[in-house]
């Protein structure tokens, strides 16, 4: 049970923090979206915060575990940034990213997230079992 605790901990900060932005200032928790509103310089103060909160957890992690999180990346870097643009590109063709749709759409029973989750696992599912044909 310890090997998930912190992966269990993070999925409950995640949800705790979409519920306190939601109540805070009526908006959904996703990431493209409130960061997309930040770099336009039209973010609320509390969309920023949630944005530094991304930065801060690791070095809570940091002082709390004694040492960071292990990130192992087995993927050239050409290829994972590749990926990051394809997946901006499809946040914003989408309307929201997995954060807004996977975390805050589902728990409202939205249909469009419900559309939305089932493409990026479709897309998902589809990526890995290529990459898995090339490696």
């Amino acid at each position: 049970m310890t090997a998930y605790l912190a992966t269990f901990c993070g999925g409950m900060l995640i949800g705790l923090s979409a519920v306190i932005l939601m109540m805070a200032n009526g908006r959904v928790a996703g990431v493209s979206g409130i960061a997309g509103r930040l770099l336009q310089g039209v973010q609320t103060a509390t969309g920023a915060a949630f944005v530094i909160g991304l930065f801060v957890g690791p070095v809570l992690f940091r002082l709390l575990a004694g040492a960071w999180p292990v990130v192992e990346l087995v993927t050239p870097w050409p290829l994972v940034v590749a990926g990051g643009l394809l997946v901006g590109y499809g946040s914003r063709m989408g309307s929201g990213c997995t954060s807004g749709h996977g975390v805050v759409g589902l728990a409202r029973l939205s249909r469009r997230s419900m559309a939305a989750v089932a493409s990026f696992m479709a897309a998902a599912v589809a990526t890995v079992y290529l990459m898995g044909l090339f490696a």
